[in-house]
C-alpha cells in the first residue's frame, strides 16, 4: 500500500524543511496542508522544494487533516506534525500494523514510547494527565485499552478516514478520530514513538 505523508503546517519556516527531508524515505508521496493564515515565509519554502501542498480554509489543525483526506484517493495516510516534535524512524513501525492487515488506524503512543512530555514541567505534566483523562473516558465508553488517544502522529487508511466523516476544525479531530473508529468498528492499535 502507497504511504502518503501529510502535514500540516501552520508558520513552520523554521523546521518544514527539515520534516519533509526527514520523512521522505518512509513516505511514497508527501502532501503539506498549509495554513491558510501561514505568513513566515513556509509556502516560499515549499515552492522551493518542489513539494507538493494544498491550502486549508483557515480554519484550524482538522479543517486541514480533512482537506487532506479529501484530497488523498488510496493508500496509509501518515499524519506528522510539521514542529519536530515527532520522530520519522517510526513511520515504518506505525504503518506497518496497517500493511499487515490487523489495524485500521495505529497511534504513535508517546506513553509506550517514552516521551519527552512525561518528564519536565508543571505545563507538560498537566498535558500528559488531560490526554490520559481523554484516553480513559474513550475507553470507559468503548470498553478499550487505547492509551495515547491526543497524539497528532498516527496512520489510517484513506477509505477509513474518509468513512469517518470528521466534522472537527480544531486540534480535537484526533479524538474525534479515534471515537468515530471505535463507533464504527474500525481497528486501533498503538505502537511506541517517541
Amino acid at each position: 500500500m502507497k504511504v502518503i505523508g501529510v502535514i500540516p503546517a501552520h508558520n513552520e519556516a523554521k523546521t518544514i524543511k527539515e520534516i519533509i527531508k526527514s520523512i521522505k524515505p518512509y513516505c511514497d508521496d508527501i502532501l503539506v496542508v498549509l495554513s491558510k493564515g501561514s505568513s513566515d515565509g513556509t509556502r516560499e519554502i515549499l515552492d522551493q522544494t518542489r513539494t507538493k501542498y494544498i491550502i486549508d480554509n483557515g480554519k484550524g489543525k482538522g479543517n486541514g487533516l480533512r482537506c487532506a483526506i479529501n484530497e488523498i484517493s488510496e493508500g496509509i495516510i501518515v499524519f506528522f506534525d510539521a514542529d519536530g516534535s515527532h520522530v520519522a524512524k517510526d513511520i515504518p513501525a506505525v504503518v506497518k500494523p496497517i500493511k499487515d492487515g490487523v489495524a485500521d488506524m495505529v497511534i504513535a503512543s508517546r506513553f509506550m514510547g517514552g516521551s519527552m512530555e512525561l518528564h519536565g514541567d508543571f505545563s507538560k505534566f498537566m498535558r500528559m494527565i488531560f490526554s490520559m483523562s481523554i484516553a480513559q473516558i474513550i475507553n470507559w465508553r468503548f470498553n478499550t485499552t487505547i492509551g495515547d488517544t491526543q497524539n497528532g502522529f498516527r496512520a489510517i487508511k484513506s477509505d477509513v478516514a474518509k468513512k469517518l466523516e470528521l466534522k472537527s476544525n480544531i486540534f480535537d479531530i484526533e479524538t474525534e478520530m479515534v471515537m468515530k473508529c471505535y463507533q464504527k468498528g474500525y481497528r486501533i492499535t498503538e505502537v511506541p514513538s517517541r
